[in-house]
């Protein structure tokens, strides 16, 4: 038994991959696009009908949804099965989620609970996972220069967003546009584990937003309007989470070193320890591992969900300071297996405490890396999603 597996590079692919091998089951990848970022939808077609004309799999599979791929198996009549790692995925939007060929898992309930209705007998939730046996590959072979150049008291892995952060050097916005945007901005960055903008945004906002932005992106046959969506979650979510990394890393170096490594430009924070951007699978679990304590922040469009890099940190055996999400109480315990802050405030109180308590600090990051073994590794979510197709297939 085979599947074709259509990958375009993303973090999560060699995990599922393995994975998928382990359950005896053969994995054949089409790679074109990792190599191809332009290819157009009816040169994916083409590669994936190939495939599909040579032998047919028991399934297509890709990371995050592919509305080619779900047309195509669908006149095929082959399962579709996918599973989103990131928030937004505007392919969400398209008429293809509705095919009864398709098994699409969404990692976010908050994205769940928006996308489930258009076709709830096929859409599930799946929360993400840790790559735990290839983190204890890269840990084991830690030398003496990777604990000099990766030990930190406070680490940040990851993007600024400030170069997708459209709205910030969007021309033609009226004030009244820009004064609105500046409100939802800061009342967002106020709360923690619930996301206004969707509401607060105003038709006036949309319709100008949309107007100045030349590239709008553009859904092909949506299943729904899709612009309040688009705005709120993509252009301004991007906006607010520039906003948001900038403003926490730049009050906590005013109280402790901080390491940032990053491949956006960071000229506007000062006093922070700025590395080049580093290599996923080889390099950052390294710094997770080694750094007292790993900072996360997630994305305001992830709306109750747990990022990918939660379950990275803790598979890597460091310790997670988050924060709030609302899916962290469903299989975290804060203060046991990783810690959260609601405020700025708190993020430097609970900085504070725990590099001055080595112990506590330890014991929670073991705790977690315990957990996440037992409960929250690749073989169990897709060893859920196999389950979770066999029970609809019957």
């Amino acid at each position: 038994m085979y599947i074709l597996f259509y990958r375009y590079g993303n973090i999560c692919e060699p995990a599922v991959i393995e994975t998928f091998k382990s359950m005896g089951l053969t994995v054949v990848e089409e790679c074109a696009e990792i190599s191809n970022k332009s290819l157009k939808q009816s040169e994916i077609l083409a590669l994936v009908e190939a495939h599909l004309q040579k032998e047919k799999p028991i399934f297509v599979f890709s990371i995050n949804f592919f509305p080619v791929i779900a047309e195509l198996c669908h006149i095929y009549r082959i399962l579709y099965l996918c599973w989103t790692v990131d928030s937004p995925v505007m392919e969400l939007f398209s008429k293809a989620v509705q095919y009864n060929t398709n098994r699409i898992f969404l990692f976010d309930y908050g994205q769940y609970e928006r996308f489930c209705q258009y076709n709830p007998q096929n859409i599930f939730y799946l929360p993400l996972a840790s790559n735990t046996n290839h983190f204890n590959t890269v840990i084991s072979h830690i030398s003496s220069k990777d604990v000099q150049d990766y030990s930190c008291d406070i680490s940040f892995v990851g993007s600024l967003y400030n170069e997708k952060d459209i709205l910030s050097t969007l021309s033609g916005l009226s004030d009244y546009a820009k004064g609105s945007i500046d409100g939802i901005t800061e009342a967002s960055l106020q709360l923690y584990g619930y996301y206004p903008a969707e509401e607060a945004i105003t038709d006036r906002i949309i319709t100008e937003i949309k107007e100045c932005i030349s590239n709008y992106i553009n859904i092909p046959n949506p299943i729904a309007d899709y612009d309040r969506y688009l705005v709120s979650q993509y252009y301004l979510g991007y906006h607010i989470a520039s906003e948001e990394r900038i403003r926490t890393l730049s009050a906590l170096v005013k109280h402790f070193r901080v390491d940032l490594f990053t491949r956006s430009d960071a000229g506007m924070l000062s006093g922070i320890q700025t590395h080049d951007g580093i290599k996923t699978l080889t390099e950052m679990p390294k710094v997770f591992h080694l750094s007292k304590i790993n900072l996360n922040m997630t994305i305001k469009p992830i709306h109750t969900g747990l990022p990918l890099r939660i379950f990275d940190i803790m598979g890597c055996g460091g310790f997670v300071m988050t924060n709030y999400q609302q899916e962290i109480d469903e299989y975290f315990e804060i203060g046991v297996d990783l810690e959260a802050y609601s405020s700025t405030e708190e993020l430097i109180d609970k900085c504070a405490f725990y590099l001055q308590h080595d112990h506590e600090r330890e014991k929670i990051a073991a705790r977690g890396y315990d957990k996440v073994c037992s409960e929250h590794t690749y073989h169990h979510r897709i060893q859920s999603m196999i389950n979770k197709v066999l029970e609809e297939s019957e």
